[in-house]
This record gives C-alpha cells, sequence and structure tokens, in this order.
C-alpha cells in the first residue's frame, strides 16, 4: 500500500473484537482519493442503453451477512430492509452501535440496486454463521452477500464455512464472498528447511512483520491430513539492544482445524518477527501463515484465500483500484488448495459505498458492490441459477490481468451494463455476443 493508505489505516478484523470467532471483516478505514461515479449508476460505464429506472434491483430479495452489524435506521438503509436477525450474543443487529462495516457493506449493495429489498443478519462465531445462512435461505432471498474472512481454515472449500456457502448455492441462492485483503499478510511453504526445530525462511527463520497497528493477530495452519502434527508460531520483538519472546501460539479449537494463533497487544517501537517451530527434522507438511494486522516483509500473496472465499460455487469478488484500473496489492489471491482459479472476478472499492465519505475500502466493499449487480440480473433474469449469473458476470468481465482467468483478477474487472444486457438478451431470446 502507498504510503497514504496506511495513514491511520485499521484493517477492520473481528478477530481483534471477537478473537474467539477466527473471523475478519475484509475492510480498511483510510483517506482515500475522491472517485468519480455518477450516483445513477454503479460504475463509470453506466446503463445508457437501458431505461435503467426499470433496472434497479426490485423484486429481488439481497442478504448481507456482517460480523460488525448494521445501522437499520441509516438514511442508505431505512426503509430498504425487510428483516434482521442477529445470531450470537447481541439482541439486535445494531451492535451497540458498532455497525460502519456492515452499514457500509449493506448501503453499498442498496446503491448498486436501489430497489433491492434487504434482509440482513449478524454473527459471531463459525456455528452462527451456519445458522444465519440458513435464516436467510429459509427467508428465500436471491443473493448472499458475506464480506467476511475467517482466518486459519482450510484452503480447499472443506471447511464448516465453506460448505455452509456452497449449500445456500445449491439451494438457488447467489452467494457472494469477499476475496479478503492478505495477500500482504500472508506466507506459505513447506516445512522442509528445518534447523534443530526450527523453519527457515530463506535463509532466515525470521519472517518480519511490518505495519503500525498495535495489535498483532497472526494464524498457523496446516491441512487436516497432518492434524496429528504439532506446530507453533512465536512472536519476538526487537529492540534496545535484546530480543524478547512476546507470545506464543495456542490451539484453536473453534473451528475443528488444524490451526493455532496469538492474539497480543504490543508496545510502540521496536521490529517484530515471527519464528515457527516443529519437529526437529523436515515432514515436508503444507504451512501457512496470515495475518490480518500486519504485512509481511516476504509474503506469498499466491493462495492468501480463506473461507468463505474458497468455497466451490460462490462468486468470490477480488478489490480494484477504480483510479489505477490494477488489483489492490493487498486483495488476497488465488488459486485454492485444491487447484480451483478461486478468484471470480474483481470489482472496485473505493469511491463506492455511500457511507463514510469514501473512507471504506477493500475486498468486503467489491462484493456487495457485485452483489448489487447480480441482483440487477436478477431483477431483468429472475430464472438464472447461481451459476448461470456466475458465468454470465465472468464472461462479460473484462479482462484485467494476465490475458485470460488468472488467480489474482479471476476473469477480469466487473461490467455492470454487459452483465445487464447479457441478461437481457437471455430474456429477450436472442444470443449473447461478447462485450
Amino acid at each position: 500500500m502507498t504510503d497514504d493508505d496506511w495513514w491511520t489505516l485499521l484493517i477492520v478484523a473481528v478477530c481483534v473484537a471477537l478473537v474467539a470467532a477466527s473471523i475478519g471483516a475484509v475492510a480498511m478505514w483510510g483517506p482515500i482519493p475522491t472517485v468519480s461515479i455518477s450516483s445513477h449508476s454503479p460504475d463509470s460505464s453506466s446503463l445508457d442503453d437501458f431505461d435503467t429506472a426499470s433496472i434497479t434491483g426490485e423484486n429481488v430479495t439481497v442478504g448481507v451477512i456482517d460480523a460488525t452489524g448494521f445501522d437499520t435506521e441509516h438514511p442508505t438503509l431505512n426503509g430498504h430492509v425487510t428483516a434482521t436477525h442477529a445470531f450470537g450474543s447481541e439482541p439486535t443487529v445494531r451492535n451497540r452501535g458498532q455497525n460502519g462495516h456492515g452499514t457500509a457493506a449493506a448501503a453499498t449493495v442498496n446503491r448498486v440496486a436501489p430497489n433491492a429489498s434487504l434482509v440482513l443478519a449478524t454473527f459471531d462465531s463459525p456455528r452462527g454463521f451456519r445458522d444465519a445462512v440458513n435464516w436467510m435461505i429459509e427467508s428465500n432471498v436471491d443473493v448472499i452477500v458475506a464480506p467476511v474472512s475467517f482466518l486459519g481454515t482450510a484452503g480447499d472449500g472443506s471447511s464448516l464455512i465453506s460448505r455452509v456457502a456452497t449449500r445456500a448455492t445449491l439451494e438457488g441462492v447467489v452467494f457472494v464472498a469477499s476475496a479478503g485483503n492478505l495477500a500482504r499478510g500472508h506466507w506459505s511453504g513447506q516445512y522442509d528447511t528445518v534447523r534443530n526445530g526450527t523453519l527457515q525462511f530463506g535463509a532466515d527463520r525470521r519472517l518480519y512483520l511490518s505495519g503500525d497497528d498495535r495489535r498483532i493477530t497472526v494464524w498457523l495452519s496446516w491441512p487436516e491430513r497432518f492434524r496429528s502434527h504439532d506446530y507453533t508460531a512465536e512472536l519476538y520483538r526487537t529492540g534496545g539492544g535484546r530480543t524478547t519472546l512476546i507470545a506464543r501460539s495456542q490451539p484453536y479449537h473453534g473451528d475443528n482445524t488444524p490451526n493455532e494463533r496469538f492474539v497480543v497487544r504490543t508496545r510502540p517501537g521496536g521490529i517484530y518477527h515471527v519464528v515457527v517451530r516443529g519437529p526437529q527434522n523436515a515432514t515436508h507438511v503444507p504451512l501457512e501463515l496470515s495475518s490480518p494486522t500486519h504485512d509481511f516483509r516476504q509474503p506469498t500473496p499466491s493462495g492468501s484465500l480463506t473461507a468463505p472465499a474458497t468455497a466451490p460455487g460462490v462468486l468470490t469478488v477480488g478489490a480494484l483500484d477504480p483510479n489505477t484500473g490494477r488489483l489492490e496489492p493487498f486483495s488476497s489471491r488465488g488459486p485454492t488448495s485444491d487447484g480451483r482459479l478461486g478468484v471470480d472476478v474483481v470489482a472496485p472499492d473505493r469511491g463506492v459505498s455511500p457511507t463514510f465519505e469514501g473512507r471504506f475500502i477493500g475486498s468486503s466493499v467489491s462484493a456487495p458492490y457485485a452483489g448489487g449487480v447480480a441482483a440487477l440480473v436478477l431483477s431483468v433474469d429472475p430464472d438464472q441459477s447461481p451459476r448461470e449469473v456466475e458465468v454470465l458476470l465472468e464472461q462479460t468481465a473484462t479482462d484485467i490481468g494476465k490475458p485470460n482467468a488468472d488467480p489474482a483478477t479471476g476473469y477480469g474487472k466487473l461490467n455492470p451494463t454487459a452483465a445487464v444486457r447479457a441478461a437481457a438478451n437471455e430474456t429477450n431470446g436472442t444470443a449473447q455476443t461478447d462485450v
């Protein structure tokens, strides 16, 4: 990220506020340059060829699931919310006013599809997420948007969270997931270069961190088939001429996945690094480290997706900087660990949400933007299946990365105009042409 982006940049990580849930809300807060986007259209490429008053998501219901909450009385949401449910310790989705992330996500959907109905749910645990998704399926929503990220989960779509998301698609619901913002806070490799029971990161046993957040969260995970193995991540601080052990990871039992984590509050100054310890000799077991609070100085952007973005059948959306037309450097990338592409499309993450004066960025913005476009498609052609909506959005996207689909940007930048045009053509029985 640029220096400007890091100015008081805060990842809204629910693994900080709700540590026991292993959940991260995948958005960031910071000073964002103004992006000129028409208030009448979800993108600078407007729906000029259509009667836009009739393409507003009418008769479509979009569910938004968030771990922070929603201000249902916010001007952008008031009158559009038809049902709410809190699955957790809080009695309502308002979450005692700590609801900026969810409110911004829902408002983004509303900006793109202003006549779509909104169904909102909050959760604070993997079980709560499952119950929220099931409630939305029972509520007959057409689209579910999940701008959340569960860290330390399996990357092959086999986790509880991913299975729940896939089930929704099998029940006929378009499920839109944020790719995440872990590209610079992710490392993966094998436990194969080992000295005295310590993993070597290249020529060094230290994986250095960068970032200004006073709280440091790091997850260590490995595949289910190696559950009997034991690995530990340790956090050290170097300063004042000495190096001190600050924290040692502990097993996390909330999701039945082989993983460990530490969450610590640190003091200003010093240099922090992570050390991974395990068996004395190489095991060649694949390991992953991820941090929602800090970057790694030797990151592995590839394979940095987390659940539910890793779920088969979901529409996974990465973050695109509309100022540069390029993928955000922090946007998580595929492939999944079982070889799927991972990212399907990318969408703008700046100047899109009508709340918080543009200080809300990341794939938590891109996913509800895409969810709104999916609502527009379904308002034109309500008979489309989740798979058909996904393919339509992929085929009408504008390729921006490597030629053809790639794990970083998927099929390219979401193109609302082309997507709605294609849906209208299918409804009218005309042949779809390449856009």
